[in-house]
């Protein structure tokens, strides 16, 4: 699929200041979800503030098309990988390759690291998204249940970087 022209894919600065709207973009985002995954989904936690802190904590990188946020992806860094976590996609511009661009940009982050890996969890219900990770060159690595669940409720995928 065609990129938007306009599209830039970079770190979150640090005098970044728009958290209600990319809270808005997560929820928007992760909107599908609701009544399909069990547990819910945690995006329904965040916070600005809570957004604010884990940036802090971790490497986010933003999309912006004119102006406008149109996706993000955390990254969290470990002894030798990047765990990636909240990806969004505006939701009338999934398909355009954003989320692969801002995934991209946590492998090139990771391998300037030295890390050997990104790593990521999706839940069991979303078919989808196992498909379109692996596309992006993740395989499943494991299952893992949330605290109170006896049956999976996730699954695990890594891509190892060459």
């Amino acid at each position: 699929m065609d990129q938007p022209a306009a599209l830039l894919v970079t770190e979150l600065p640090p005098s970044f200041m728009r958290w209600d709207e990319l809270l808005a973009l997560i929820l928007r985002a992760f909107a599908y979800m609701d009544g399909v995954i069990d547990p819910p989904s945690s995006a329904h936690l965040l916070t600005p503030e809570g957004l604010r802190h884990k940036a802090g904590q971790e490497t986010a990188f933003l999309a912006v098309e004119n102006g406008q946020i149109v996706g993000c992806v955390f990254a969290q860094e470990r002894a030798t990988d990047f765990y990636v976590g909240k990806l969004a996609v505006e939701p009338g511009l999934q398909g355009q390759g954003i989320g692969g661009r801002l995934m991209e940009a946590v492998e090139d982050i990771a391998r300037r690291r030295g890390k050997s890996a990104i790593e990521l969890q999706t839940r069991i219900e979303l078919i989808a998204n196992h498909a379109a990770f692996a596309r992006l060159g993740f395989r499943e690595t494991g299952r893992t249940a949330h605290a109170g669940y006896v049956r999976p409720t996730s699954i695990t995928m890594r891509k190892v970087l060459s």
